[in-house]
């Protein structure tokens, strides 16, 4: 995308929307990411995409780091908010920089947040969301998340962020509860960008392999949470603390990415400030 993203200060304001970067030959990509790279088996999926993540392990992978925040954050001190990950105390690698956290969490304004960082590419109730034909199987927004239909009330929310390389990679409680229910699901690893699809931004939801969580609020409403995998995703990781039964608090840790992501979510709360194709910020009132 052309646009900078920066982690904002404040959050309680409205968002601008961004369009989606304009790009020729959007079916030919579809074509590629569907029929030819998704019609690979998917362990072939996977070797490749281990092999491609195993490049930025490497040591001399550091290296990129300072151009790659200088080519896509304005701020000139922007790693200054952020720590190397694992209590180390400089980033060594690449990856160290993708998975890095926050020295101090957001300050929270509200009882529900956003819980990662990234494009907001699809947002909708449930009951008009889209189905989609993965491999000749129709499908509706449910099975996202590994549920029957009748487990979902319609008039929930679903949206489903795009998590872009220069985002924040790390996912956090949306709401203070218990978790209710963790399931993995195999999948695909196609890839996640939203604007390779034009008619479907969220197909690769539908298709790729994910860990889903469930959080019963204070209410007992769940928000189902669906942790997306794609192309070039070495490991999709759960904190030793988030198991069934545990409680959490807004802005725990619920789960990293090493290396490309997508986040949906099913919520009983509509969006305040949000609409489709801006930008959401951990902690930023949802």
């Amino acid at each position: 995308m052309s646009e900078q993203i920066q982690i904002s200060p404040q959050f309680d304001y409205k968002i601008d929307v961004s369009e989606p970067p304009k790009i020729r030959h959007v079916s030919l990509y579809e074509f590629f990411s569907l029929k030819v790279w998704g019609s690979l088996p998917s362990q072939f999926q996977r070797l490749i995409s281990k092999i491609y993540a195993k490049i930025f392990n490497l040591r001399i992978s550091r290296h990129l780091i300072k151009p790659f925040c200088k080519l896509h954050y304005k701020e000139a001190n922007y790693l200054d908010q952020f720590t190397p990950p694992s209590g180390k105390s400089e980033y060594q690698n690449f990856q160290d920089f993708f998975i890095r956290q926050f020295k101090e969490l957001p300050k929270v304004k509200s009882k529900h947040i956003w819980p990662c960082e990234g494009v907001l590419c699809d947002i909708d109730h449930v009951h008009k969301i889209k189905k989609t034909n993965v491999k000749g199987d129709i499908r509706s927004v449910h099975q996202i998340f590994g549920l029957d239909e009748h487990v979902i009330t319609k008039d929930y929310v679903f949206t489903n962020v795009f998590l872009h390389n220069k985002n924040y990679h790390r996912i956090h409680a949306p709401i203070d509860g218990t978790i209710s229910r963790i399931q993995y699901i195999k999948g695909d690893l196609v890839i996640l960008r939203p604007w390779f699809y034009k008619n479907n931004p969220s197909i690769p939801a539908f298709r790729n392999e994910r860990i889903n969580i469930d959080i019963k609020d204070n209410k007992d409403r769940i928000w189902h949470l669906s942790i997306v995998g794609g192309p070039a995703v070495g490991t999709i990781e759960l904190p030793k603390d988030i198991k069934l039964g545990a409680k959490v608090s807004m802005l725990d840790e619920i789960a990293l990415f090493y290396l490309g992501s997508t986040c949906c979510m099913i919520s009983p709360e509509i969006p305040q400030y949000h609409t489709k194709n801006s930008l959401v910020y951990v902690g930023a009132t949802y």
